[in-house]
């Protein structure tokens, strides 16, 4: 059966745009929040034409698709609607009407005119970024307006994308997002617990910067970073153990055994730090 014949024989259609425009079949239920408004999400999608067996767009051949932004990423009116009732790890079959889709003039030569589709969408993650965004938009005077609970969440928001960009190897992407978080993290506090969130805050961030100057094959800069890290906990073993990483890259041996052996004081039984050391020797 063609994927539109499956379809029909799906039970539990759902019509999500009150006019029939949008219709959804939940294949496999996902976990959590659904995605919300304004998010980044990253998908597996495949796209089919009525009377087509092969897809006329998938990019399921990617090992790991790229976060999207709704709204300015993904242009398919129908495809917002309906990512906007799914959840993480969820999988559902859509089927759009034109004004959903590519419209009466369709997308030629590959769509043709008035064209209803089918899509099948997996959500394999989602962050959102709109009050990052939002924030961002704003001049460096309303910026610093903002309250620190609402900064401290942006400057999280950041992190979490560029640890999401990190896993996925793009590291000159969560370089980026790291430095834009901790760009907004150098407001003056006004009493002692408030510079204690911003330093637990920077801290994580300068941590990450430090590793990922490290898997861009920039000691020089991850040790500056780790240095940084240090000033604000200076028995922090992270930090002590990705300045020494970044000294034995530079062939500097004996800072590079300070800070390890400062970092093995800390925890002797880590592996990684007595493993790194033992490459030093």
């Amino acid at each position: 059966m063609s994927p539109f014949q499956c379809l029909a024989r799906g039970r539990g259609l759902r019509d999500l745009s009150g006019d029939g425009g949008v219709r959804k079949e939940e294949l496999r239920p996902g976990s959590g929040q659904a995605v919300p408004p304004a998010a980044s999400v990253a998908v597996k999608y495949t796209g089919y034409l009525e009377h087509w067996d092969e897809p006329f767009c998938t990019n399921c051949y990617s090992k790991s698709p790229g976060l999207m932004k709704l709204g300015k990423d993904i242009t398919l009116g129908g495809l917002e609607i309906g990512l906007l009732t799914m959840k993480k790890g969820e999988v559902a079959r859509f089927v759009f009407t034109p004004d959903y889709a590519y419209g009466r003039q369709g997308c030629p030569p590959l769509i043709p005119p008035n064209a209803t589709v089918m899509f099948e969408v997996e959500v394999l993650d989602f962050l959102d970024s709109d009050e990052s965004d939002t924030f961002f938009e704003l001049t460096a005077e309303q910026q610093d307006t903002f309250p620190l609970q609402k900064v401290l969440k942006v400057a999280d928001t950041e992190r979490e994308f560029g640890n999401y960009l990190y896993r996925k190897r793009h590291f000159e992407g969560a370089k980026d997002r790291y430095k834009r978080a901790f760009s907004i993290l150098g407001r003056s506090p006004s009493s002692e617990a408030e510079q204690c969130q911003i330093d637990a805050s920077k801290l994580l961030v300068l941590l990450n910067l430090s590793l990922t100057y490290l898997k861009l094959e920039r000691p020089a800069q991850a040790l500056a970073y780790g240095e940084k890290a240090l000033e604000i906990d200076q028995r922090n073993a992270k930090a002590l153990f990705r300045c020494g990483q970044a000294c034995l890259c530079m062939t500097e041996y004996e800072k590079a055994r300070d800070f390890l052996v400062r970092a093995q004081h800390i925890q002797p039984f880590n592996h990684d730090i007595n493993n790194e050391l033992k490459k030093l020797a």
